[in-house]
């Protein structure tokens, strides 16, 4: 199954979503199932994507370098560093979800919203996916946000084969408007609760549209009833 989610910091309730998303599990029943292995897991860790303070800097103009050069040297390199945002779409409710790759398809994404307790709620039904609905829509600019449980009282549950997700799989997004928001997965990780990477799933690190699926992974602890990780998987929007 999957987890709650706590955010803070300057997006609060995006921080007290994470944090419970990373640390707070709903506790089920233990199945025969979890002693064989379990839900499949990612085969790497995603690498964290680089922030543009990171980047080399382009080389100066040298100390010798006239006034108009130096001018036309620093208005290159504000070009060069200009960024791409790539496709962005206008705000709509995700109503479904497909992922090729793992055979999921549904028609069925119930809202998610952070309670009085400051926490995220995963969905009721393990056969359901929900959205966070306090980030951007699947489309829009930044990263939006999609949980589901990977297990229940009952078998696998709705994000069970998340962990099978590689680089280039894609995943779409049926938006109430109608349109459909496609993305390229970039990266599946799998992390301990925590550690959970708050600003790098809710946070806006590529300056683009992005999606995240967050499921729990690793092993199954029975004496808490809780997974011991989370599964994330990164995309980006394509056209």
């Amino acid at each position: 199954m999957t987890t709650s989610s706590r955010l803070d910091g300057r997006h609060r309730v995006f921080a007290v979503a994470a944090v419970g998303l990373a640390l707070v599990g709903i506790l089920v029943l233990v199945l025969a199932f979890r002693g064989q292995g379990g839900p499949p897991q990612p085969s790497s860790q995603p690498v964290a994507a680089a922030d543009a303070t990171d980047q080399p800097a382009t080389e100066r103009a040298d100390k010798s370098t006239g006034p108009a050069e130096a001018e036309e040297e620093r208005e290159a390199q504000t070009a060069a560093q200009a960024l791409d945002f790539g496709p962005v779409m206008a705000g709509s409710t995700p109503v479904g979800l497909e992922i090729p790759a793992i055979g999921l398809t549904t028609d069925v994404l119930v809202p998610l919203t952070v309670g009085a307790d400051g926490i995220l709620p995963a969905p009721v039904d393990y056969a359901t996916a929900g959205w966070h609905t306090r980030g951007p829509t699947p489309g829009q600019f930044g990263p939006a946000v999609i949980a589901g449980h990977v297990d229940g009282p009952d078998g696998p549950a709705i994000f069970y084969r998340l962990g099978e997700l590689v680089a280039g799989d894609i995943v779409s997004v049926t938006r109430e408007d109608g349109s459909v928001a496609r993305f390229t997965v970039d990266s599946v990780g799998r992390y301990p609760k925590a550690e959970f990477p708050t600003s790098e799933v809710y946070g806006n690190t590529t300056d683009r549209a992005e999606l995240r699926l967050i499921t729990c992974g690793g092993a199954f602890d029975r004496t808490t009833g809780h997974y011991v990780d989370n599964i994330v998987v990164f995309g980006h929007l394509t056209p």
